[in-house]
């Protein structure tokens, strides 16, 4: 978003596009690497712009199109609630998230062993956003690796979650195992889960609970 909002001209030729292409209702615009609300004010103002002058045109296109947010950032997270009332979804990147939030670079071999999905200070966050997107009623999906981990979505099904994304190929073992547990069930553990004080206690808890 940074670099769109800069380079204003291009953004809105890429704009137009999206939106001649919404026509058949089958597209929404995701926003990445938010950290302020104002950011996504300016790209609103910017996708007004277009939509108008799509329509002095006469060209059609999804006048509902949906305008959502990637939270990917810790900034983004602490604000979902704020960020909520400009946006119809939000989107939680887990493998920006986790490295932002822990200050790791996985590809660094000295520190990627750092990079952990459990950490308690990463689930509490996505519980976070995932609380204020239901208390919102807009959509809220999760996607990156922790979205085709199985025991990552069973967490994230406690959390409340009920929309995943991710490589096609990974569906069957995340059917499977969220067709595993009841809601109820994964409510309870993850409820259990957040008491505990770090990544290798909660992994394992889980892995005990589900097993």
């Amino acid at each position: 978003v940074r670099f769109s909002l800069r380079n204003r001209d291009l953004f809105r030729i890429q704009l137009r596009a999206i939106l001649r292409a919404s026509v058949q209702k089958n597209v929404r615009i995701l926003i990445p690497m938010v950290t302020e609300v104002d950011e996504i004010v300016d790209v609103k103002d910017i996708f007004e712009d277009v939509k108008e002058e799509l329509r002095r045109k006469g060209e059609a296109f999804d006048e509902k199109i949906p305008l959502g947010v990637m939270i990917e950032v810790p900034a983004a997270a602490a604000l979902a609630d704020l960020i909520l009332k400009e946006v119809d979804f939000v989107s939680i990147g887990t493998n920006d998230l986790i490295q932002y939030c822990l200050a790791v670079d996985r590809s660094n071999e000295f520190v990627s062993y750092l990079y952990k999905p459990f950490h308690p200070a990463v689930l509490r966050l996505i519980r976070s956003v995932i609380q204020a997107a239901r208390q919102a009623e807009k959509d809220v999906v999760v996607c990156g690796e922790m979205a085709a981990d199985p025991l990552s979505a069973i967490a994230m099904l406690g959390f409340g979650l009920r929309t995943f994304s991710m490589n096609p190929i990974f569906i069957p073992r995340i059917k499977k195992a969220l067709r595993s547990v009841e809601c109820r069930t994964a409510e309870k553990i993850v409820e259990e889960m957040l008491k505990l004080r770090s990544a290798q206690e909660i992994e394992e808890y889980v892995i005990e609970e589900i097993l």
